[in-house]
């Protein structure tokens, strides 16, 4: 697939699925290595979730960006040492692989956020998505 300005929903799931995410600590983290992004490796992070062991985020490269590969391997590894420097969490911390999908439309992006953002529902964590404190948007991503 080729797009001149691609945004994808990203899904990264933590070692063997350990429910290591969902404290302010690791939120913070995650947060703050998504928003130095467009800085460090050319990357926006828009919407996100973060469930208990794995998150959902969207994101769009900027002209200069790292491949999404080394983007990914490199905030893995940033945000692994971060979380077990912070939070006491035993390496490794996250699945090497990660899923990947190009959104194809405006339509395609809403979709995908009413799925995610329903997850925590879903997961009976939550009656209402609103009410999940681990989701957010570092900045709006547009078609």
């Amino acid at each position: 697939i080729w797009a001149t300005h691609p945004i994808y929903f990203l899904t990264c799931c933590t070692h063997q699925r350990k429910p290591i995410l969902p404290s302010s600590i690791a939120a913070r983290v995650l947060a703050d290595a998504w928003r130095d992004a467009p800085r460090i490796s050319g990357w926006t992070v828009g919407r996100y979730v973060i469930m208990p062991d794995h998150v959902h985020f969207f994101a769009a490269p900027h002209a200069e960006a790292k491949p999404l590969s080394a983007w990914l391997r490199d905030w893995k590894r940033w945000t692994g040492r971060q979380l077990e420097t912070q939070t006491g969490a035993a390496p490794p911390l996250w699945q090497p692989e990660f899923f990947d999908h190009v959104l194809r439309s405006a339509t395609s992006y809403r979709e995908k956020w009413d799925y995610v953002r329903q997850n925590p529902v879903r997961a009976g964590l939550v009656p209402s998505p609103e009410q999940w404190p681990h989701a957010g948007e570092c900045e709006p991503l547009q078609f």
